[in-house]
């Protein structure tokens, strides 16, 4: 069974396999925590995200979906790149979002990765309430089949912290 931890702070300097990016399907960097992966990782994450664009995603990652790259500079082994979805009233994405973090833990296994740290995915700028966000991420870590043996939730605020943190010790 894979053991669910909540850190409040930077999912920058979590030092895991595996760091999750809330990238935006560009693959090229952004604002939020796909801009601070990019920043602090430096141009080695850029270069393999530019050359998986070249080879594979020239259209871009669609939502839902997970790659990963070098994690450049980071303390981490590599960053698993994910593009959650924009979250709609009137479009129900929940299966989106859940897929990111399926896809995640799926790559994580085949990278062997045995420690995992994600944000929480569309929380932000994409939208989504964080609370349901919260529900979806621990929800399908939890029925995940995966050889992963820690998942880090890195939470950036109190608030996100609270969610989780409801959703994991109810």
């Amino acid at each position: 069974m894979t053991r669910i931890a909540l850190v409040l702070g930077d999912i920058t300097g979590e030092e895991a396999d595996a760091v999750v990016n809330a990238a935006n399907s560009s693959l090229l960097g952004g604002g939020g925590v796909d801009g601070a992966i990019h920043r602090r990782g430096g141009p080695e994450i850029l270069q393999a995200c530019r050359a998986l664009r070249a080879s594979h995603y020239g259209k871009g990652l669609p939502t839902g979906r997970a790659v990963a790259t070098t994690a450049g500079l980071l303390p981490a082994r590599w960053v698993i790149h994910t593009v959650g979805p924009v979250w709609s009233r009137e479009e129900d994405r929940s299966a989106l979002l859940a897929s990111c973090y399926r896809e995640s833990l799926r790559v994580a296994d085949e990278l062997g990765a045995r420690t995992v740290a994600f944000p929480a995915i569309s929380t932000g700028v994409y939208g989504w309430p964080m609370d349901d966000g919260a529900r979806i991420a621990v929800e399908t870590v939890r029925a995940a089949s995966t050889a992963v043996e820690e998942v880090r939730f890195v939470l950036f605020d109190e608030a996100a912290y609270g969610a989780f943190a409801e959703r994991v010790d109810p």
